[in-house]
């Protein structure tokens, strides 16, 4: 098995360790305080905001055209059509730039 694969593997099962043993621990309580549940509810933005920051910050014009057109899509579309025309865009400006 090559290094590569190794890793992929171990990171998916860090990564389901992580998300059942979150469930298991959450599960023993029968309620969960408005401030834990208002904070589990702000990671997928905080997560959101890790990935696209360094994409604002070191990108060209093609990532930072993609990120404008998925921010102003997300205003009106679903979440899965604002991720296609983001990615659209993005392959296509790099595309045109390069």
């Amino acid at each position: 098995m090559s290094t590569t694969v190794a890793i992929i593997l171990a990171g998916a099962v860090l990564t389901y360790l992580t998300r059942a043993g979150g469930h298991m621990v959450l599960s023993r309580f029968e309620r969960i305080h408005p401030r834990v549940e208002a904070a589990l509810n702000a990671v997928p933005a905080a997560v959101l905001t890790t990935l696209v920051a360094p994409a604002v910050y070191h990108g060209g014009p093609a990532e930072i055209g993609a990120l404008l057109i998925a921010g102003i899509v997300a205003l009106r579309a679903s979440m899965m059509t604002m991720f296609l025309s983001g990615a659209a865009v993005l392959i296509l400006l790099r595309y045109l730039l390069h």
